[in-house]
């Protein structure tokens, strides 16, 4: 059989370093999938989706990068990002499509963003970015392109197809859906939070070769086989503060500055602030407050358009509600469960119960309809309206939502 064109290519980079144990099983595992082997790898421009392209490569798919144009300007999501997926694909030798989204981006993200800032919560934008725009266009762009089957992203998460493991992997009582979304091996670099809003159709198109990496093996394997982005710096920020030099400029962009108050919990003005967008609930540093004790933000009032703080002995919340969930692994519970929740990408998981709230006639117009009831075993401190609480049962991720109280 002729060795594809892209393999021959990427032989040449290759180093006499052998892959890791790990990078040798993900190819193994890359070779083992059912299906036709015939992949459009979501690229970046960065080392994670650069390995992406390169393993599946190396496990003798069909590859052909596919870049998002989500906005205008520099940073890894605009025109630096797309210089660089180009040259990963040159090198690789595989075709490479760019997909102009920005409008979607603009409309779903940007002005969603910004509503949500201007009514005092603290929206998360990367995981509706990932249901709405990016695994939705990528999951289009592949049904216009018949010869290829499945996307591929470097996120680092896993995907289990219960049809293809042993029955006997203990889970849980839960009816089980066909496709679970589990956490990356590396716990410094899980992504799963994010993903939490997938739905089984597309969870089922996925692939995610770093799902079973750690970030360093990730560098080693890059450099191995000689990637251009090998040693690029790791983004930091969201793609929209990179725009913009910070999300602070981001907002002062969209939005006019709009004077008001700093207070505490029984009214007392203690300074003031710019804008309501610019703080978030926890927050301790930047307020511009000089008190005896520090404060931390505890709400945010956009009918007021007044800032709410306090000392931090005042400011656990020991549950919340949360709407517009996603069942993502299992089907929704009808009674209390015990669940892990995390409520920040850099939170820890911490033990609660969750228990299903009927649903309201608004609620039943939504996508998303389900709300539940989240009570902590202990206190939490950065309960943000607007935020995801992600629901987990050991490695699986059972499903997430938005925070909308931060109390009953």
């Amino acid at each position: 059989m002729t060795m594809p064109q892209s393999f021959s290519l990427l032989k040449e980079l290759m180093s006499n370093q052998p892959a890791t144990t790990a990078g040798n099983e993900v190819i193994k595992n890359l070779k083992g999938l059912g299906g036709k082997h015939s992949v459009a790898v979501g690229l970046s421009g960065g080392v994670d989706s650069s390995l992406t392209a390169a393993l599946l490569v190396e496990a003798g798919w069909h590859v052909e990068g596919l870049t998002l144009w989500l906005m205008s300007g520099n940073g890894s999501c605009c025109s630096d990002g797309l210089i660089d997926a180009a040259g990963i694909c040159n090198q690789l030798g595989i075709p490479h499509h760019v997909m102009d989204t920005r409008n979607s981006f603009e409309e779903e993200i940007v002005q969603g963003l910004l509503k949500g800032y201007q009514e005092g919560i603290t929206p998360i934008p990367c995981s509706r970015c990932n249901r709405s725009v990016k695994f939705s266009s990528m999951i289009k762009w592949t049904k216009e392109n018949s010869n290829i089957e499945r996307i591929a992203t470097g996120h680092y998460a896993r995907i289990r197809n219960l049809k293809e493991v042993d029955k006997s992997i203990p889970f849980s009582k839960h009816v089980n859906k066909q496709y679970q979304l589990l956490r990356g091996r590396d716990s410094n670099k899980d992504q799963s939070y994010f993903l939490y809003d997938l739905p089984q159709e597309i969870l089922g198109k996925i692939v995610f070769p770093l799902g079973e990496l750690t970030k360093s093996e990730t560098r080693e394997e890059a450099k191995r086989l000689g990637l251009r982005t090998a040693q690029k710096p790791e983004s930091q920020d969201l793609c929209l503060a990179e725009k913009h030099g910070s999300m602070s400029s981001f907002l002062d962009h969209y939005l006019p500055p709009r004077q008001g108050e700093i207070v505490l919990q029984d009214g007392t003005v203690v300074g003031q602030h710019q804008g309501i967008e610019h703080f978030t609930i926890g927050q301790r540093k930047g307020l511009g407050v000089s008190w005896k004790e520090p404060l931390h933000v505890i709400k945010i009032e956009s009918e007021t358009n007044r800032i709410v703080v306090a000392t931090k002995d005042q400011t656990g919340q020991k549950s919340c509600i949360v709407g517009e969930i996603n069942w993502l692994s299992i089907h929704p519970p009808k009674d209390t469960i015990k669940v892990e929740v995390q409520v920040r990408y850099r939170s820890r998981p911490v033990l609660a119960t969750l228990t299903p709230i009927d649903s309201t006639q608004r609620d039943s117009e939504r996508e998303r309809p389900y709300r539940c009831k989240i009570c902590f075993k202990e206190k939490q401190f950065s309960i943000t309206p607007g935020q995801a609480a992600v629901f987990y049962e050991g490695q699986v991720v059972l499903g997430g939502g938005i925070i909308q109280l931060q109390s009953l």
